[in-house]
């Protein structure tokens, strides 16, 4: 590959503050960067100046349309393309891009899920640019990053209300910064999302029906090789995955996406990139172009990218560790501890609200991560389980705890490196270790939230650690606000509030049957499926929450319940009806056509010589045969119960696919793969694990 000048291409093809400043008037810079600080509306004529500005600045980059570019409540982005032709005399066009086509556009909210708020015959529907997220090119299209809403006001995407909570958690940020005489006009939370995906030969992935149409392999025998030599964790990238990376990389800087870390994941040919953390909103947008860029480049390798949280059972699953931090406008970040007195006590402000509202939320925590898909990961293989904790390692429960006592903290020295070779460097180590079974970790500068699923839309979670971390911010300035002694009032609040939220922290081992029955006798919830954690959205007490900052409205709420709820109900029924296809076009005359082979073997050697033996054919004959009558039996109970029955509410419905179709699906599965392990491969119809998992590593 030819010498690649990162500086020069990063961010080329976004109309970013660098560009603007290029393009725009000195007065409409001022204006657009004021209207954002100020949260005040663009007046006409700015909008214009900026619209022809980034219409010209696309056109030479050889864009051609233009797109308002939104995230529904389907978890996935949408766009309608215009061009900028504009019909002028003599039948001739001029490239045209007017302040009103820039500002919004209006495509239909019918046919996107609402949960109800929006019904057929209202269609009309409103994506309006956001001026806090960079417009993009991509594909001769300018992309104007929207937020999305129905002709009737309500919010219907996933953009929306993470921008209500950045704003609310940024005013209570700034409320307990005033009280630590630390002036600063803004504040913003950052997030570094890491992306686990798994790259599929993608002439073998086309094999793969299930794989296709759900994103998951529904059948599967165990490789003989899997993931326990421990080799492909950090192991050398080779030349096919290596150069996908590479391109990957290219085309993610030239969006803007700092992608900064890539490596081989635990499983075989599972992988993870992770970019340099940034702004909120904006992490958001660029987390949705990475999975759709791993897709298309993915492609142009004759790969794969499967984003599904468990595609292979017995295996790693894929989450999306989501790394959450505070920033200052001067870029200080405030959940570093620091050195001074102030410094400490300001971050011990943070942490006691983050404890806080992870102990009072933990179901709102689990409601992020809740997909059929994070059910099968949770709870092994370095996923954390479903019961929400808080890791902060030995220095901060210790410090924590002597606060509760009222005693002094006596920190470990013991805080360099020494590997005993003299030539290698000493270090300092870290305040913690890091613990691959918490659902949550403190590390060293950010909370990792590491229960989130690899598929998920990032909007969702942030919206809720915004809003609950603010919402305990909010209290703690309420009590301190006014104070005739400040510090002395600060340590009564923190004491108290460790002292009735401790309960979340745990720094062992989240795998353990000892920590599920303490975890139980500590209070802490225990939702380990979808249709547990669900209905935890709609409760009165989170309903008031939102309600109370703005967030969601309870019609907006109960929409998104609804959404989820039905979302996880249509991907158990396509996973039954697409096992149940696979059975009867696939598995089925596989197992005939070998039991064929085997019968015409038999009779072939008797005809020649009764003298011939034929146990072997015989006993697999008759091992295939009993084993297809079960596999039948499994098929026909399964097609049976995925026929629902008249439920009264979403919940039932849910509920029975949990209970029912889930199970019944297990069963079949597990006939059908000792099937696999006893068929000759040859008549298999579908790729095994091996396949699957060992052609691109």
């Amino acid at each position: 590959m030819s010498y690649i000048n990162v500086p020069e291409i990063f961010g080329s093809l976004v109309f970013n503050e660098k560009t603007m400043k290029e393009r725009l008037s000195p007065e409409t810079y001022r204006l657009f960067k004021d209207s954002i600080e100020n949260e005040e509306s663009l007046s006409t004529e700015v909008a214009q100046e900026i619209a022809n500005a980034m219409k010209d600045w696309a056109i030479e980059k050889g864009a051609t349309h233009f797109t308002h570019w939104f995230q529904p409540m389907t978890g996935i982005t949408a766009e309608k393309h215009d061009s900028f032709i504009k019909p002028v005399e003599d039948s001739q066009v001029i490239m045209d891009f007017s302040a009103k086509e820039f500002i919004k556009s209006e495509p239909d909210a019918s046919a996107f899920p609402s949960g109800g708020l929006r019904a057929t015959f209202e269609a009309r529907g409103y994506a309006t640019w956001d001026p806090t997220s960079f417009a993009f090119i991509k594909d001769k299209t300018l992309y104007i990053p929207s937020i999305f809403s129905s002709y009737s006001g309500q919010i219907l995407d996933k953009k929306t209300p993470l921008l209500r909570s950045e704003a609310l958690v940024q005013k209570q940020i700034l409320r307990i910064l005033k009280l630590f005489n630390y002036d600063v006009k803004r504040v913003h939370t950052t997030v570094g999302a890491e992306q686990e995906f798994f790259l599929i030969d993608r002439d073998m992935y086309k094999k793969r029906r299930d794989m296709i149409l759900t994103g998951r392999t529904l059948f599967g025998s165990d490789p003989l090789k899997s993931q326990e030599m421990e080799g492909h964790y950090f192991g050398s990238m080779n030349a096919r995955v290596k150069a996908f990376m590479q391109d990957l990389d290219i085309e993610l800087w030239k969006l803007g996406v700092y992608a900064k870390t890539e490596h081989n994941e635990a499983a075989p040919s599972q992988h993870e990139l992770a970019p340099v953390y940034c702004h909120t909103n904006m992490a958001t947008d660029h987390n949705q172009l990475t999975m759709e860029m791993m897709k298309k480049i993915a492609r142009k390798h004759n790969l794969s990218c499967v984003l599904h949280e468990k595609p292979f059972n017995g295996v790693n699953g894929s989450g999306k560790h989501i790394n959450w931090s505070i920033e200052t406008d001067e870029g200080k970040n405030l959940l570093s501890p620091g050195k001074t007195k102030d410094d400490c006590l300001r971050f011990l402000t943070f942490v006691a609200a983050m404890v806080q509202a992870i102990d009072e939320h933990q179901d709102l925590i689990r409601v992020s991560s809740a997909t059929a898909g994070n059910d099968l990961r949770l709870g092994a293989l370095e996923a954390p389980p479903a019961i929400i904790s808080l890791f902060l390692g030995p220095k901060w429960s210790s410090l924590i705890e002597s606060i509760v006592n009222g005693e002094d903290f006596v920190e470990d020295d013991d805080k360099v490196v020494d590997s005993g070779v003299g030539f290698v460097p000493t270090f300092k180590k870290d305040d913690a270790d890091r613990n691959r079974t918490a659902p949550i970790a403190f590390t060293g500068n950010k909370f990792e939230f590491r229960i989130i699923g690899s598929n998920t839309s990032i909007s969702c979670p942030n919206t809720i650690i915004n809003t609950i971390v603010a919402d305990k911010l909010s209290q703690i300035a309420d009590k301190l606000e006014g104070s005739s002694d400040f510090e002395n009032d600060l340590m009564e609040v923190l004491r108290e509030i460790f002292k009735r939220h401790s309960k979340v922290i745990f720094n062992g081992n989240s795998y353990s049957d000892d920590w599920l029955s303490e975890a139980a006798t500590r209070g802490l919830l225990n939702l380990p499926t979808t249709p547990d954690a669900l209905p935890c959205y709609i409760k009165q007490e989170n309903i008031d929450l939102f309600e109370k900052h703005g967030i969601y409205s309870e019609e907006e709420l109960v929409g998104r319940y609804e959404v989820l709820m039905e979302n996880y109900i249509g991907i158990i029924r396509l996973e039954a009806d697409t096992m149940i296809d696979m059975i009867d076009k696939q598995i089925i005359p596989a197992i005939v056509k070998y039991m064929k082979m085997l019968a015409e073997t038999i009779n072939a050697k008797t005809n020649v010589s009764h003298r011939f033996q034929n146990r072997l054919e015989t006993r697999l004959l008759d091992n295939l045969s009993k084993m297809s009558d079960v596999l039948l039996d499994k098929r026909n109970e399964l097609d049976r119960i995925k026929k629902f029955k008249d439920f009264e509410t979403i919940e039932e419905k849910a509920n029975y696919c949990r209970d029912n179709i889930i199970p019944a699906m297990n069963e079949l599965r597990s006939i059908s793969d000792k099937l696999e392990c006893t068929v000759n491969e040859e008549f298999w119809p579908y790729p095994s694990y091996s396949d699957l998992l060992y052609t691109v590593i």
